[in-house]
């Protein structure tokens, strides 16, 4: 990152942004993050890559929003209340001081709608290889109160937020794969992608009803897969239950290829999420009142694995699988896309 050196960075440009006290206006090595008696912390870590994660050419501020929101959803689907983060960058010194400014603000704006601070981190300058973008991100949760990924059980129904799919129709999009929508259903599935919305309020209010619960990043069959082998369950999900918008509908209407694409590509950041039949009812005025949907997709039952089915209950074939990290790319505590 070319336009100044790490301290004139870090004075300039990120000190604004970490307002937490735990923080120390960025003058020291470390943080002091303090959580109120009888709360736990929750701690999650994403990387982002460009190439991989984001285009070179997206706006810095998207591109700095994706990151703290993917990491704000993995929060979400432990049930926490987000404070703080610590951000990792190492720069390829192709982007100079306006990129940089452009990325803080971004978190600015989404500081201060998931009510965040910054509390550290560190930047590193290469003169070889891809931006690297790090958060680890902190929420807080009433002890005892989390939910995860291996607390499915067999009798419970499957739900998911929102609609799947339209990040990854928007990446085709995005890249020119995709055609012929109109640009108002085109920009939407694009934002969708470069700009998820991490259902925060909905991880926090249904604390006490939901049983398992990730976020889905990887994919709905790909991480309906990790709670279910998580969990030593299986799943069954009904194709025609899945909750897709316009957009996504009218693409694979266009196109049934692209079925298996919205149903596994990923970076949709919806919670995949378990209860007992009994509070499906419950649980969906919680999820609306929070400004989106819970549709009800499936069940789990004893065994393993996940089927999709079709409308007349027959196992359906999914091609493509989901997102798989690259065992040079990715090491073994890496979870999430």
């Amino acid at each position: 990152m070319s336009g100044g050196d790490e301290f004139t960075v870090i004075r300039d440009v990120m000190a604004p942004l970490a307002h937490h006290p735990g923080a120390r206006d960025l003058d020291d090595d470390g943080a002091v993050l303090t959580v109120p008696s009888g709360t736990e912390l929750a701690i999650t870590k994403d990387m982002m890559v460009e190439g991989v994660h984001f285009l070179a050419d997206d706006p810095a501020d998207l591109v700095a929003r994706k990151l703290l929101r993917t990491n704000l959803s993995d929060l979400a689907a432990m049930g926490a209340q987000p404070c703080a983060y610590l951000l990792g960058l190492a720069s390829d010194r192709r982007r100079g001081r306006e990129w940089l400014e452009g990325f803080a603000r971004g978190l600015a704006r989404d500081q201060e709608e998931y009510g965040v601070s910054l509390l550290g981190g560190d930047t590193v300058a290469a003169e070889r290889g891809l931006l690297t973008l790090s958060i680890t991100a902190f929420g807080e949760i009433p002890a005892g109160m989390s939910f995860a990924r291996e607390r499915a059980r067999a009798g419970d129904v499957v739900a998911v937020t929102g609609t799947i799919g339209d990040a990854a129709l928007g990446l085709l999009v995005r890249t020119g794969v995709l055609r012929g929508l109109g640009k108002s259903l085109e920009t939407g599935l694009v934002s969708r992608y470069q700009l998820p919305e991490p259902r925060v309020s909905s991880g926090v209010a249904l604390r006490g009803v939901v049983h398992g619960a990730i976020d889905i990043s990887d994919g709905l069959l790909a991480d309906a897969s990790h709670m279910a082998a998580a969990s030593g369950i299986a799943m069954e999900l009904a194709v025609e239950a899945i909750p897709l918008s316009d957009a996504t509908s009218q693409a694979i209407h266009r196109d049934p290829a692209l079925r298996d694409r919205a149903l596994c590509g990923g970076d949709d950041y919806e919670l995949l999420v378990t209860l007992t039949p009994g509070d499906v009812a419950r649980a969906r005025n919680i999820v609306r009142r929070c400004g989106t949907s819970l549709t009800v997709i499936g069940r789990c039952q004893e065994g393993s694995g996940v089927t999709f089915l079709d409308d007349e209950g027959s196992p359906l074939d999914i091609v493509d699988t989901g997102w798989r990290h690259s065992v040079l790319a990715a090491g073994p505590l890496d979870q999430g896309h």
